[in-house]
């Protein structure tokens, strides 16, 4: 039995605040307790509300500002002796490196701020920076090193109850099914978790399952209509909340949609939206997949197949240096769909 959803980056002052909590009204409310510690000299306070400033900046694309905040709020803790704090703000400067694409730098901090929530006795945030380790090795597509660790932290998810974070579980894990061809495995794990994350009143939970049975419909059963509305209901939500970066993969996944229906040209309209919302946050990976649908449906509608080729080699050389694996074979699989195999072993 599962409760309803919290989210435990708000802390101290800011408990008030649900997971639904628009990012707008997250970003006003942490500032305005900020503000309001630092001249009252609670380093503590000010540590706690800059996490939840840190972590709307991170989900609105402000990486900049969330950057300084994260830093700032792992000062503050520090300088209150909260073994605690420090771990959630070095949990939230793991997960911004690794939205950034830095990901040896997400792995490290998201190591340290494990290390620290179990010296700290804060079993939520160890959980979820151990989490944190397990999605990005899951992004670069090293499912046997990570794989296990899912699946632990699903069984202690479901063990205590915690919906959201049972939620995230299942979907990384059905990710994994579906990149590795287990549809039917795939699309039962994203129903669990819209349906656990709809009960829960976890709304960014449920856009992402959304996103994810949108896709096996889509490449399973090939059911484009039924994909296109589950990616409008997810794009509401998205909106609703200001969810940048999760709007950006919805329309990324739209024009994945669109592309296996043969839809070339709205699947490059939607391809390129995408690809200036990821460029807009900074955000790498997003901007790589995006890039790659986006070149896909050019050569689809007729462009020059050494142009195709000349933008796929120097998107491989991307993706090879972010450490993106699983993408990096996505461009190799677009080599071998417009026939380019041969000609990239002509060229070297």
């Amino acid at each position: 039995m599962y409760g309803k959803a919290f989210a435990p980056e708000y802390q101290g002052s800011l408990t008030t605040l649900s997971v639904n909590s628009s990012l707008v009204e997250v970003l006003a409310a942490g500032t305005e307790q900020l503000r309001a510690a630092e001249r009252g000299g609670s380093p503590g306070e000010a540590a706690r509300a800059g996490l939840a400033v840190a972590e709307a900046h991170r989900r609105l694309g402000q990486v900049g500002e969330a950057d300084r905040e994260w830093k700032a709020s792992y000062r503050a803790a520090r300088a209150a002796g909260d073994l605690g704090a420090m771990a959630w703000a070095l949990w939230s400067g793991g997960t911004l490196a690794r939205q950034r694409g830095a990901l040896a730098l997400a792995w490290r901090l998201l190591g340290l701020a494990a290390d620290l929530g179990e010296r700290g006795g804060d079993i939520v945030v160890r959980g979820y920076s151990l989490a944190g380790m397990a999605e990005t090795g899951r992004i670069q597509g090293d499912y046997d090193a990570v794989g296990a660790l899912h699946e632990r932290l699903l069984a202690e998810a479901r063990k205590r109850g915690e919906a959201r974070h049972t939620v995230w579980a299942l979907e990384g894990i059905a990710q994994m099914h579906r990149n590795t061809g287990s549809y039917d495995s795939a699309h039962a794990m994203f129903e669990e978790a819209a349906e656990i994350a709809a009960k829960a009143d976890d709304r960014r939970g449920h856009a992402w399952a959304l996103r994810g049975m949108a896709d096996i419909v889509s490449v399973r059963d090939g059911d484009v209509e039924r994909a296109l509305e589950l990616l409008s209901e997810a794009e509401l939500t998205c909106r609703e909340m200001n969810l940048v970066s999760a709007l950006a993969y919805n329309h990324k996944m739209r024009g994945n949609v669109l592309y296996r229906a043969g839809r070339y040209e709205a699947a490059r309209a939607m391809y390129q939206q995408a690809l200036d919302e990821f460029r807009d946050m900074s955000e790498p990976r997003g901007e790589g997949l995006a890039r790659l649908g986006l070149i896909k449906s050019l050569a689809r509608l007729g462009r020059d197949r050494a142009e195709t080729a000349d933008d796929l080699s120097e998107l491989a050389g991307v993706l090879e240096r972010i450490g993106l694996r699983h993408a990096r074979r996505m461009v190799d699989r677009a080599r071998e769909e417009f026939g380019l195999t041969e000609a990239l072993e002509v060229a070297l």
